[in-house]
């Protein structure tokens, strides 16, 4: 593009939208690609516009709204679409329900390389049909070639962005504890998990309540899987205490164990766990009691089946401290973000 008095300016191609405001309207007087009047050059004046850019075949320059197109292009996300150009941007919106996931060592590695940049949501972010996932543009009006090639070729052997559907499992809960078995306190486990499970697609195959007996246990969770459960979620006996039997019964399910207890907070002695392709939680007294816990925040990434690792749960560490607003506004906030 080249810069030319307005004046001067009759016959050649605008190279950018010229934005107006006048009587409550502020939008694009002129767009892109018009090829200016001479009618065109008091109306560009009383926008204050006394030089304008006009564009010229220069080899090795692209322009903000090519760029985006082509940022759009080298990072498809199944279940999400691109609106856009404008303003020199692209916006990319999720068309279902899911987690979605951002390479992030990818994405700071595009935006070092200059004039691109790219926002996005955090990674392992749960999102809803409709929701802004990505912003995708330039900085100026246009850049060289070179800039966009590079962000093509990084993004040519790995993906930038995903859109995690999703999965429809069957769910077996064992509550143990011999006070709720022998009905000295009522268990309310039941009805926060099955409030919780509404968000996602899945069966309840059943909750059984356990005394604090190994066997017993271990049977309810053996009953579960022959009858084609692909996620348990144990509640109680979850502490460190001897006679808390829960993370020992799992074992004996010959699951292996990730991790038993999270930096995180309500919800530190969370228990992950997995037998083969069956994904298993120990979750702690406080899901009963408080809004969110870590529960919530893992429960995303169990229903896309995206096998929870020891390093993911330890990233935890950072935003693993729920503010406990008076207002929960999860998961719009800093709790669970690794």
């Amino acid at each position: 593009m080249k810069k030319v008095n307005t004046i001067d300016a009759v016959g050649m191609t605008l190279c950018h939208d010229i934005t107006a405001m006048y009587d409550g309207f502020k939008g694009a007087a002129f767009k892109r690609g018009h090829v200016i009047q001479e009618e065109d050059i008091p109306k560009l004046l009383d926008y204050g516009k006394k030089t304008i850019f006009v564009w010229e075949e220069h080899a090795g320059e692209v322009h903000e709204d090519d760029c985006a197109l082509r940022m759009a292009a080298m990072a498809p996300v199944a279940g999400a679409h691109y609106d856009g150009p404008a303003e020199g941007k692209v916006l990319l919106m999720a068309d279902t329900r899911g987690m979605f996931r951002v390479n992030t060592k990818l994405l700071h590695e595009i935006n070092s390389i200059g004039d691109i940049t790219i926002s996005t949501l955090p990674d392992h972010f749960p999102v809803e049909a409709g929701d802004r996932l990505a912003s995708m543009r330039i900085v100026p009006l246009v850049t060289k070639e070179e800039q966009i090639a590079r962000a093509e070729e990084l993004c040519r052997t790995e993906k930038l962005l995903e859109l995690r559907r999703y999965v429809h499992h069957k769910i077996g809960v064992i509550i143990t504890g011999s006070e709720v078995y022998h009905g000295r306190i009522q268990d309310k486990f039941e009805p926060v998990v099955r409030q919780k499970m509404t968000h996602y697609p899945c069966e309840i195959l059943g909750v059984t309540i356990c005394d604090d007996d190994l066997d017993m246990i271990t049977e309810a969770a053996e009953k579960f899987l022959s009858d084609g459960a692909n996620f348990l979620i144990f509640t109680g006996g979850m502490s460190v205490d001897p006679d808390d039997l829960t993370p020992t019964a799992i074992r004996r399910l010959g699951a292996e164990i990730v991790t038993h207890g999270v930096p995180a907070q309500p919800g530190n002695m969370t228990l992950v766990a997995y037998l083969n392709d069956v994904a298993i939680l120990g979750v702690p007294g406080a899901a009963i009691s408080l809004p969110t816990t870590i529960f919530d925040v893992l429960l995303p990434q169990i229903f896309t089946n995206d096998k929870l690792t020891r390093e993911d749960l330890i990233r935890l560490e950072e935003g693993g401290l729920c503010r406990m607003c008076k207002t929960c506004h999860f998961p719009t906030c800093t709790f669970g973000r690794y």
